[in-house]
Order: structure tokens, then C-alpha cells, then sequence
């Protein structure tokens, strides 16, 4: 029996999964979380062999709980279930070393399918996916980024880990207790500063850094 873990804050998507997991599929769900703060507790006292993880939740979120199970819990297999198609989520969770990647509208069969892959030892991860991390290792380095480190301060750090969580600019501003155009003021500050277009390429080069592990 496979011992499955989920984190998600989705209650509806939690309770659904109960019933895709009986016995003769060979998955039991041992526990629940809503969000990566209640996850890493869980994982104090019960550790299973996959974890189906969401990225956007309350608290700690998907991507910041997928880079302390890799160092706490090795051997955990991670796959990401999200609605999350951005292509900055989906390279930064792929080099974090997440074991399976699939979209929430996949069927059943193919979520139980990922779980037993992963189980084994291989990947599991949708078309759209792997065509993603395909292009990004294709990618090269546009001329147009800054060669030189820029320096985040601890306030923009903040702001693009939340940009790159998918937040607006207004729900960065609502979540840090700022106004709009405080939180627009550093998004357009960091864009001259680094030469970059938006902020996809601002949230890769904060990637690139590391700032998002």
C-alpha cells in the first residue's frame, strides 16, 4: 500500500481524493494539511512515500514546502497537483526536484498512475509540462539581462516571491500591508535596475539567483 500525504487548502479536492484512493488501487491517504506550515508538522510524525502538493495556499506555499522536504525528507516523492500553468512555477519546482507535475483538471486514472511512478523511482509529469522544461533548456540568456548580481534588498525578496506565487500586484500590496503603488514603485525600480522587460523575466532572474528556493 502506497502512504499518500496531501496539502492543499481546497477541502472539496481533499475529501474527493478519499474516494479515488480505496484499497484495490493500492494508495491509502494517511493524512491532510492546508498549507506547508501544517505540512512540515505532519511530517514530524508520519512520513509517507508521496506527497500530492498544491502550489497556492495560506501560509507557507507549495514551492517554499517543496524545498524543505528535499533537504528534510529526501526520499519523499513530491508531485505537484495545481491548476498552475506558469512557466516560471513549473521550471522553478522541476530544478527544486519534484518528482511529478500534473494539472488539477487530469483524470483519475492518471493522478494514480503518477503516484505509482513515482513510487517506483521514475517521473510523472503532463504533456504541457515537459514541453515547458523542454523549451527552458532550450532557452538562452537574452542580451538584454544584466550580467552583474543586482542585490535584493529583504523587502523586494519579499515582493517577488510573492509575484512569482502568482499574487497581483494589489494582493502583494493587501499581503504586506502596503499600498499599490508602494509595491508597483519596487516592481518598476527592479525592472530598470536589471534591464528586464516584466515580470516573468523578473521572477526567472530571482529564480536564477536563487531567491525563490
Amino acid at each position: 500500500m502506497i502512504n499518500v500525504i496531501v496539502a492543499d487548502d481546497h477541502r472539496m479536492f481533499t475529501d474527493a481524493l478519499q474516494g479515488f484512493f480505496t484499497t484495490e488501487s493500492g494508495i491509502q491517504l494517511i493524512g491532510s494539511a492546508i498549507n506547508g506550515d501544517e505540512l512540515m508538522q505532519l511530517l514530524k510524525k508520519q512520513q509517507p512515500r508521496v506527497i500530492l502538493l498544491d502550489i497556492n495556499m495560506p501560509g507557507m506555499n507549495g514551492i517554499t514546502a517543496t524545498s524543505l522536504i528535499r533537504k528534510k525528507y529526501p526520499k519523499i516523492k513530491i508531485v505537484i497537483v495545481t491548476m498552475y500553468r506558469t512557466p516560471e512555477f513549473i521550471i522553478n519546482l522541476y530544478k527544486l526536484g519534484v518528482d511529478g507535475y500534473l494539472l488539477k483538471n487530469s483524470s483519475k486514472e492518471e493522478l494514480i498512475e503518477a503516484i505509482k511512478t513515482v513510487d517506483k523511482g521514475g517521473k510523472s509529469f503532463s504533456d504541457f509540462v515537459s514541453d515547458t522544461v523542454l523549451k527552458e533548456k532550450q532557452y538562452t540568456r537574452p542580451e538584454h539581462f544584466e550580467d552583474s548580481k543586482f542585490s535584493f534588498s529583504k523587502r523586494e525578496t519579499e515582493i517577488v516571491r510573492l509575484l512569482a506565487n502568482g499574487l497581483s500586484t494589489q494582493e502583494v500590496a493587501d499581503k504586506l500591508f502596503l499600498s499599490f503603488f508602494t509595491i508597483e514603485s519596487h516592481r518598476k525600480n527592479m525592472l530598470n535596475k536589471l534591464n528586464l522587460r516584466n515580470t516573468a523575466e523578473l521572477v526567472k532572474y530571482a529564480a536564477h539567483l536563487g531567491l525563490l528556493d
